[in-house]
C-alpha cells in the first residue's frame, strides 16, 4: 500500500540544516562537531522510523514538486531503498566520531568546509535512495559529484587537485554523455521516469535501442566503477582517510551500484532484462572488472590504493547479483551493499589510525605493527577477513548467496569468477595480515 510520508524528504533535509550550523558555529570547533554529530543521529533515527511501514509492506511516497505528468521531484521509500540509507545514515554517525579525533590529531586545515561538504553528501545520498524516479535520482547524483569535489581535493596540493580533476572529469563527463542521454530516452520512449516494479518500458518498444539505453545507463553511472569508467577511485585517494572511508563505503560508490540496481530492477525489470540478454551481457563485464580490479590490487603496495582496487573489485559483486536475475542472487548483492559497507570502512578507519599513529602507508612498511596496535589489527583482520569470504562473517553470507545464485541461473562461468575472485581476495589481504601479525 502507498502511504503519504514526509519522512524521506525529512531524512534528507537534516543535515542541509546541519550544514547550516556546522557553519554558524565554525568559530566553535565543539560545538560545530556537536552540531554534524547530533545532524547524523538525527537522520539516522528520522530512517528507523521508516522501518515498520516498510515491514508492514507499505511504501512512502512524498512529492515535493510536479512539472508534468512523470515528471517530479519526489521520494519513494522502499525495502532497498531503505537498505542504502539505514547503512549510509548509520556509518555517517562513526564516521563523524572517526573524523573529530582524526582531523584533530592531524590539525587539518578548513575543518568547517570539511563538515558541511560531509553534511551535504549525506543530504545527497539520501536523496538518491529515496528518489521516486529518474529526475530526482539524476539531481541527487550530481550534486552528490559536485559537493564531494571539496572533499577530495582537501589537501589543495598538486596532487590532490590533479586527482579531484579526474574525478570530476570522469563522474561528471559520463553523467553528462551517457546517463542524461539514459533518461531522457527512456522519458521518450515510456512516457515516464518514476521507478516501478517490473519495469517501465512498454513490450512493443525497439529491443536495440532499449540496449542501446541500458548500456548507457550501465556506462553513464561511473560511481558503480566498472570498468574501464573506474580510474577516478584510485585517483581519489589523495583524499584524507575520513573521506576515502566515505567515498568506499558510506556514500558515494554504493550510490552507483544502488543506482545500476534501480534500473535493473525498476526501470527495465527483470523479465526485460531477460528477454534482451542483458543480464549476461551485465554479468560478463562486471566479472572482467572484479578479476582485473583483484589483480591490480595485488601488485599496489600503497595500503589505500590496494583497499581502493579491492574496492572496484567489490562493487561490481553487487551488480553480479543483481545480473543473475533470480532471487538467490539478487538477495545477495543487494546485502553485499551493507556487507561492503561495514567491511570497507572497517578497513579505511584502520588504515587512517595506522597513518596517525605510525605515519605508514605502504604495505611493505606494516612488519610487526600488528604487536604494536594489535586492536587496530585485529579490526582490519575481521575487515579483511569478511572481504574475503570466511565464514561465520558477513561476506561469507553474501557470496554464498551469489553462488547459489550463479547456479540457479546455471551460469558456471560466473561461478568460477567467485571461486577465482576469492582466492585473489586473500592473495592481497592475507599477506597484509601476516605481515602485521607474524
Amino acid at each position: 500500500m502507498e502511504v503519504t510520508s514526509v519522512k524521506p524528504f525529512l531524512a534528507m533535509i537534516v543535515s542541509l540544516f546541519g550544514a547550516a550550523l556546522i557553519v554558524l558555529n565554525r568559530n566553535n570547533p565543539n560545538r560545530r562537531e556537536g552540531c554534524s554529530l547530533v545532524a547524523a543521529t538525527l537522520k539516522f533515527l528520522i530512517v528507523m522510523t521508516m522501518v515498520p511501514d516498510i515491514l508492514a509492506g507499505n511504501t512512502l511516497h512524498y512529492t515535493v514538486l510536479s512539472f508534468l505528468p512523470g515528471l517530479s521531484i519526489a521520494f519513494r521509500v522502499d525495502p532497498l531503498g531503505l537498505l542504502f540509507a539505514a547503512t549510509a545514515s548509520f556509518l555517517w554517525i562513526l564516521t563523524t566520531i572517526y573524523s573529530i579525533g582524526y582531523m584533530r590529531l592531524l590539525n587539518e586545515h578548513a575543518q568547517t568546509r570539511y563538515y558541511t561538504c560531509f553534511a551535504i553528501t549525506l543530504s545527497a545520498t539520501m536523496g538518491v535512495a529515496f528518489s521516486a524516479n529518474l529526475l530526482t535520482l539524476y539531481l541527487f547524483y550530481e550534486l552528490l559529484t559536485i559537493v564531494t569535489y571539496p572533499l577530495v581535493t582537501h589537501k589543495q596540493t598538486e596532487e590532490a587537485y590533479a586527482g579531484g580533476n579526474k574525478y570530476l572529469f570522469y563522474l561528471l563527463g559520463t553523467s553528462k554523455a551517457f546517463l542524461l542521454a539514459a533518461v531522457v530516452l527512456t522519458y521518450v520512449v515510456s512516457g515516464t521516469l518514476s521507478f516501478k516494479t517490473g519495469g517501465v518500458f512498454p513490450v512493443s518498444a525497439n529491443p536495440a535501442l532499449l540496449t542501446i539505453i541500458y548500456f548507457l545507463f550501465l556506462f553513464g553511472i561511473a560511481k558503480a566503477a566498472i570498468m574501464p569508467v573506474h580510474a577516478w577511485l584510485p585517483a581519489a585517494m589523495v583524499a584524507p582517510t575520513p573521506v576515502s572511508a566515505l567515498l568506499h563505503a558510506v556514500a558515494v560508490v554504493n550510490t552507483g551500484v544502488f543506482c545500476v540496481l534501480r534500473v535493473i530492477l525498476h526501470v527495465f525489470g527483470v523479465e526485460m532484462m531477460k528477454a534482451l540478454g542483458l543480464g549476461v551481457a551485465t554479468g560478463v563485464i562486471v566479472s572482467f572488472t572484479i578479476i582485473m580490479a583483484s589483480i591490480y590490487a595485488l601488485t599496489r603496495d600503497n595500503l589505500k590504493a590496494r583497499l581502493a582496487y579491492s574496492t572496484v573489485s567489490q562493487l561490481s559483486y553487487i551488480i553480479l547479483g543483481g545480473s543473475l536475475l533470480n532471487p538467490v542472487g539478487m538477495a545477495g548483492g543487494v546485502m553485499h551493499i551493507a556487507n561492503h559497507a561495514f567491511s570497507k570502512i572497517t578497513l579505511f578507519f584502520c588504515a587512517g589510525s595506522i597513518y596517525v599513529a605510525a605515519h605508514k602507508t605502504e604495505v611493505s612498511q606494516l612488519s610487526g605493527i600488528g604487536r604494536k596496535m594489535p586492536w587496530t589489527m585485529a579490526a582490519f583482520s575481521i575487515g579483511a577477513l569478511s572481504m574475503i569470504g570466511v565464514p561465520p562473517l558477513s561476506g561469507f553470507v553474501t557470496k554464498w548467496h551469489l553462488a547459489f545464485g550463479a547456479i540457479e541461473a546455471k551460469e558456471m562461468g560466473l561461478l568460477a569468477v567467485l571461486v577465482v575472485s576469492t582466492l585473489l581476495n586473500a592473495g592481497y589481504f592475507i599477506p597484509i595480515i601476516y605481515k602485521a601479525f607474524f
